[in-house]
């Protein structure tokens, strides 16, 4: 039973790996396009999403290789999630500007 709530936990750290890592891009797309030095933003978005993944794969790493194949699953299902309600967020804004406009 041990085995099955550890993989879980590791499968929900995958997810709050990618949430963060994915919805921290999509944020650094969005300040960039309006900032006056977006290499800036790229470029610290990236130190910063990298490492905190890094990091947390660093803390799952010593439970072997099945751990690693579930944080990466999670993290995969992670970035489904977040580019579908990214997407749906854009097009909203989208439509409101469109709307406000006319």
């Amino acid at each position: 039973m041990r085995d099955i709530l550890d993989i879980i936990m590791v499968f929900n750290a995958g997810i709050v790996l990618g949430t963060l890592f994915f919805s921290g891009l999509w944020f650094t797309v969005k300040k960039a396009i309006t900032s006056k030095i977006p290499a800036i933003w790229f470029f610290s978005s990236f130190t910063l999403r990298v490492c905190l993944v890094m990091i947390g794969y660093y803390y799952i790493a010593p439970g072997g290789w099945l751990p690693l194949i579930v944080c990466t699953f999670g993290f995969i299902v992670a970035r489904v999630v977040v580019t579908h309600i990214t997407k749906s967020i854009d097009k909203n804004q989208a439509k409101r500007e469109v709307y406000n406009e006319a």
